[in-house]
């Protein structure tokens, strides 16, 4: 039987998780440097979990400065099967109110200083994005979410900006003009290097201010996000541990959405112009295809 192995990046306000049998710890080298912290290796019933603090413990790193390259890496030679991300973040929506969750769907990429993919000069990848979450994830995901007492809402758009600085009101209005859902800092382009590590990717996103396009409300500080973080930050630790009971003697089959195959139909370079140094530091996450 094939047997999840489920990754968890951990944003602002979650750096451990509850429940972890057999709880280890791994220090990991990827050909793009060290992830943002060890790795914390457990299971809970017969799912496999790997953690990691997106920010590192301590919240260390910028959005900008998280090594997104060698966090997917990491996860991927650890032998995750599929990485739920549970991410702080601003709501562009009145209905979406602080300590909801949302199980986005979409994204819009707003960031700019940020190394994007694993391929380059020499082997040249194009996966598709169209729908860049997993369904079957996601679901099995927000099902946990309600299961664990919050209000959950199912899709959404999510708009990464580059931070670390919050909106302008000019920005904040015209994202909701987009038909933004949620605002953060961090899910690009995390979603983008799993999709090239062929690893399937769903996203909670914990609401915890209302960004500032709400005139009436207090502008979104560190101050007000810190006050409703703890309680986000509780449940998504407990929608961790049901979600794992879920698969728990759960066979995983191939991902419906084919994330698991996508890079058969995304090498574009011809073998004999293929850069064998980049393609021996693509086996990590590409091997497969390679």
């Amino acid at each position: 039987m094939s047997k999840w192995t489920l990754g968890i990046i951990g944003g602002s306000g979650l750096y451990e998780i509850d429940g972890l049998e057999d709880r280890r710890e791994e220090q990991v080298e990827t050909p793009w440097g060290a992830p943002s912290d060890t790795l914390v290796r457990g299971r809970i019933g017969e799912v496999e979990l790997v953690f990691l603090p997106r920010h590192g413990k301590g919240h260390r790193l910028t959005p900008t400065e998280v090594p997104y390259r060698a966090n997917i890496a990491a996860l991927k030679a650890a032998g995750v099967t599929d990485i739920l991300s549970i991410s702080a973040c601003g709501s562009l929506k009145e209905e979406y109110v602080p300590g909801h969750f949302v199980a986005a769907d979409q994204f819009i990429d707003r960031t700019f200083a940020r190394d994007k993919t694993f391929f380059g000069a020499g082997m040249v990848a194009h996966v598709s994005m169209a729908h860049p979450i997993c369904p079957r994830l996601s679901e099995l995901a927000a099902q946990a979410v309600e299961a664990s007492g919050a209000m959950l809402h199912r899709g959404g758009t999510y708009i990464a900006m580059e931070g670390p600085q919050f909106s302008s009101l000019a920005e904040s209005k015209l994202y909701r003009q987009w038909g933004c859902d949620v605002i953060g800092m961090t899910a690009m382009p995390e979603a983008k290097l799993a999709r090239e590590a062929e690893l399937p990717y769903a996203i909670l996103c914990m609401v915890t201010d209302y960004d500032c396009w709400r005139e009436e409300t207090e502008a979104v500080s560190v101050t007000n996000v810190l006050e409703i973080m703890g309680h986000n930050s509780a449940i998504a630790r407990k929608s961790v541990v049901k979600l794992a009971e879920r698969l728990s003697g759960t066979e995983r089959t191939p991902d419906p959405s084919g994330t698991d195959t996508c890079l058969d139909y995304a090498l574009i370079t011809a073998p004999d112009a293929r850069d064998p140094k980049l393609v021996e530091k693509l086996r990590v996450i590409a091997g497969r295809a390679l």
